[in-house]
């Protein structure tokens, strides 16, 4: 009877020694190979951008065996990004990789959904939180770029307005960041950065209040990708165009017409095929029980590029290609 108890209480170590062993991040159980899981990719905002991060993603996927994709588009704000990872949880997901909106005000959602399922920061980092990973842009990095950009646009200097959905973002407060600082000294004035809560109408008309109530502001800057169109139409709309500078952000297709035209300077562009593809990657890695695909540092930083008038053909040629087109 107690050599029977004594196997009982082994057999129960070795079980629970075994589920031990299995646990991954977010205290979910490794899955094994071959197993049939399902990852998410959460967005910031409905943008175009998204578009060619949709696009890696699903060549992760074809890659992969036995992943499913769930890829959600919230509404820009912080309520709806909760809303959608709950749902996310409850259905089982292995992981979710998403770009907060607010992280700050996120950081107890975002650590709720760590300690259940794998979670990465893309686009736009929380650090605070206990996300496993960044993948993404270094911000602050880009926003220096801008910078550059700014003054080669103004070599005489002058006044600029920057825009972009909220400065509570992380990317947009690192890229602001980052080109006060290359600005810091120079000839260039910044007046302020007008926020627009990702609503396009309201994006618009900050820029054609700024050109008349600013009507000696030389330079306008988007930081996020629907920011440049808006300003591009905008300055049109007000018959300004060629003489109003623009910098901005990303590539939507409004955006590289304008570079191509010469009505936008130059565009600094990031990879988010590569925010698609690489998330995928790295979460199936990890849901597999491969916790080495993350790195120490908890980063994995996609180096941005800038884009102008002599540069814009050959770049959006290849972006068609990733987006599948064959216009």
């Amino acid at each position: 009877m107690r050599i029977a108890k004594w196997l009982c209480v082994v057999m129960a170590a070795l079980v629970l020694a075994a589920g031990c062993k299995s646990e991954g991040p977010g205290g979910g159980k490794a899955a094994g190979e071959g197993k049939k899981i399902t990852l998410a990719f959460v967005t910031n905002n409905t943008s175009d951008f998204w578009t060619i991060a949709r696009a890696g993603c699903n060549k992760a996927v074809s890659e992969l065996k036995g992943v499913d994709l769930e890829f959600k588009l919230p509404d820009g704000t912080a309520a709806n990004q909760k809303r959608i990872m709950d749902d996310l949880v409850t259905k089982g997901v292995a992981g979710i990789a998403i770009s907060p909106v607010d992280p700050a005000n996120q950081t107890l959602a975002l650590n709720e959904v760590a300690a259940q399922t794998i979670l990465i920061c893309h686009d736009s980092d929380a650090p605070t939180s206990n996300r496993a990973c960044y993948l993404g842009t270094d911000n602050v990095a880009a926003g220096r770029q801008a910078g550059e950009l700014i003054k080669q646009a103004l070599p005489d200097g002058g006044k600029i307005m920057g825009f972009v959905g909220t400065l509570d973002a992380q990317n947009a407060k690192d890229r602001w960041n980052g080109i006060k600082e290359v600005l810091k000294g120079s000839k260039v004035e910044i007046i302020d950065c007008r926020t627009d809560d990702t609503d396009r109408v309201r994006a618009k008309a900050n820029v054609l209040d700024t050109i008349v109530k600013y009507p000696d502001v030389s330079c306008l800057v988007g930081l996020w990708s629907y920011n440049g169109p808006a300003i591009l139409n905008a300055v049109k709309e007000s018959g300004k165009a060629g003489k109003i500078k623009i910098v901005t952000f990303d590539e939507e297709d409004e955006t590289l017409q304008g570079v191509k035209d010469g009505a936008i300077f130059a565009t600094v562009v990031q990879q988010p095929y590569q925010f698609g593809y690489q998330a995928i990657k790295l979460m199936e890695k990890v849901a597999r029980g491969d916790k080495s695909a993350i790195p120490a540092s908890k980063q994995i930083i996609v180096p941005t590029l800038e884009i102008k008038q002599d540069s814009v053909a050959d770049f959006w040629a290849n972006l068609k290609k990733l987006r599948g087109r064959k216009e």
